[in-house]
């Protein structure tokens, strides 16, 4: 299947499963979803690092998983106040993965127009962040892309507003084999659903995810895999 089906139109980009090493997290994937992912790269900006997991599919052509964990003594090119990425200094958020495993906690959204879709995003009221350009080094050259990210590092709305993404060039689908994993839904709960339709129907993304109203925020990915259909959910935080 072609990653460049639909690039010119919002959609969900990937998901991102946060684990404490990437050895956990290749094991949480081959353990839940019964395959191995594929190799990723690091981030010299964030001192992280990947692995990636093609999950592309008829209703969401260019979506992949993403495992990422922080990247133990790898230097940062942060500025000394900010943090990474998706929570990932979040010192409870480290803590309830380190007791529960590998977790979903956010997603991202490709958008055509970062610029615009922030932009709409902030007429909301919604800080979404600075668009920042991220690359990392691949077999195939340098993978660059710009992206929203706060310098707090915070998902917002406990996960459930994406964060924002336009690729250069090349996505990362090009190169990923496919799995034999498919997404076919993502859904979101919030207790401020009515706030998360306007802000993900202003990035131009109602048509690719569901909205509902729940006491806790969730998200589930509905995910077709060699063995089963199964529903990969986040967890409500813990409360230490």
């Amino acid at each position: 299947m072609s990653p460049w089906i639909d690039h010119q139109q919002p959609g969900i980009d990937h998901l991102v499963v946060l684990a404490a090493t990437l050895d956990d997290g290749a094991a949480w994937c081959k353990r839940t979803l019964g395959v191995t992912p594929a190799p990723g790269g690091e981030h010299p900006l964030m001192g992280t690092h990947n692995r990636l997991l093609n999950l592309s599919s008829p209703a969401h052509p260019r979506a992949y998983l993403e495992i990422i964990a922080i990247n133990p003594g790898a230097p940062h090119a942060l500025a000394a106040d900010a943090r990474r990425w998706f929570d990932m200094d979040d010192e409870r958020l480290q803590a309830q993965v380190r007791r529960q495993g590998p977790q979903l906690i956010h997603w991202v959204a490709s958008v055509p127009d970062l610029a615009a879709a922030h932009a709409a995003l902030a007429a909301r009221g919604v800080d979404r962040g600075a668009v920042i350009t991220a690359s990392r080094p691949t077999s195939l050259g340098l993978l660059q892309w710009q992206i929203t990210v706060r310098s707090d590092g915070q998902r917002l709305m406990d996960g459930c507003l994406p964060t924002l993404i336009q690729w250069g060039d090349r996505h990362p689908c090009y190169s990923l084999p496919a799995s034999g994993v498919e997404l076919q839904a993502l859904r979101l709960a919030h207790p401020d659903a009515p706030a998360l339709t306007g802000a993900c129907a202003a990035a131009g993304l109602t048509p690719r995810v569901s909205v509902a109203h729940a006491a806790l925020p969730r998200l589930e990915a509905v995910l077709s895999t060699p063995r089963a259909t199964l529903t990969l959910a986040s967890l409500s935080p813990e409360i230490i």
